[in-house]
């Protein structure tokens, strides 16, 4: 496959994984208990997102999709909001599966601070994560519930072939609920930890890249940024449902905050989404 066709399928193998995992997502899991839900849905999905380049960048990349999608929510294999892979163990107190991420990429003529180096390609993550339940907030259906996740993954660059970026380990605790109105809502606090390679993808800056304003970095393992999200979804109707999210990120203290390529200590991403499902299976969910 040529270059500039990965180029082409980097941001709808992105959206895939944002489309089951992310913000927005966290909200949408906690809408009715899976018991209640479909084994499978078939639909479509638009969204736009306005995403921090990067943690640290002062730029924002504006990216918008409309993609189909499916979800099955079998006893170990499971494709829906919450899970995409396999699902080892389930038990009241804990879950082991298979989590996805992803965030978009920019190129160096999108990104000031990185102007004549290479690209940031679409990165697609996905590794084991561990999710501890903490207990419940309230009674009954509406009732909140606290969870811990410990979720490290494998950090992979799809605009160049699958190339291996690193790792990257993000703990975070999460609250979600549903209320009575019938909107579901989640809010987490966490923290992305990167390995060396995963670090000097954003913030190392070779010396052949070098400039008076840009010196030679040599980018460290460690904290990359704190997180907190929140996350906000309602059933419009039985088919259409609305999600939106936004996230704040900080490098105060971050193993690479004296990188020349942090320019802000703070940034913010947004996003907005509607989801129809024309088709669901008879047959209800596995847990």
């Amino acid at each position: 496959m040529n270059p500039p066709r990965r180029r082409a399928l980097a941001p709808i193998a992105a959206a895939l994984t944002l489309l089951t995992t992310g913000p927005a997502a966290q909200a949408q899991s906690e809408e009715a208990p899976a018991s209640s839900l479909p084994l499978w849905e078939l639909g479509a999905f638009g969204f736009g997102v306005s995403q921090q380049a990067y943690p640290g960048s002062e730029e924002q990349l504006t990216r918008g999709l409309v993609l189909p999608y499916a979800q099955y929510r079998g006893r170990f294999l499971r494709a829906d909001r919450d899970t995409a892979g396999l699902r080892a163990v389930k038990t009241p107190l804990y879950e082991l599966d298979i989590g996805v991420a992803g965030s978009f990429g920019g190129s160096s003529d999108e990104i000031g601070a990185r102007r004549g180096m290479p690209a940031l390609g679409t990165l697609i993550e996905f590794g084991p994560r561990l999710k501890i339940n903490l207990g419940t907030w309230g009674e009954g259906r509406h009732a909140g519930r606290w969870r811990v996740e410990l979720p490290l993954r494998g950090v992979f660059d799809i605009s160049d072939g699958a190339a291996h970026r690193g790792m990257s380990f993000e703990p975070k605790i999460n609250f979600q609920r549903r209320s009575l109105g019938g909107w579901g809502y989640a809010v987490s606090l966490g923290a992305i930890v990167g390995d060396k390679r995963l670090n000097r993808t954003f913030y190392g800056v070779d010396p052949v890249y070098a400039l008076p304003d840009r010196p030679a970095y040599a980018a460290q393992s460690g904290l990359i940024s704190w997180r907190l999200s929140t996350s906000l979804s309602r059933q419009v109707s039985r088919d259409w449902r609305w999600v939106g999210f936004a996230r704040w990120a900080s490098v105060a203290g971050a193993a690479n905050e004296a990188s020349p390529l942090v320019k802000r200590t703070n940034g913010l991403s947004v996003g907005m989404g509607l989801s129809y499902t024309w088709l669901r299976s008879e047959a209800r969910a596995n847990e």
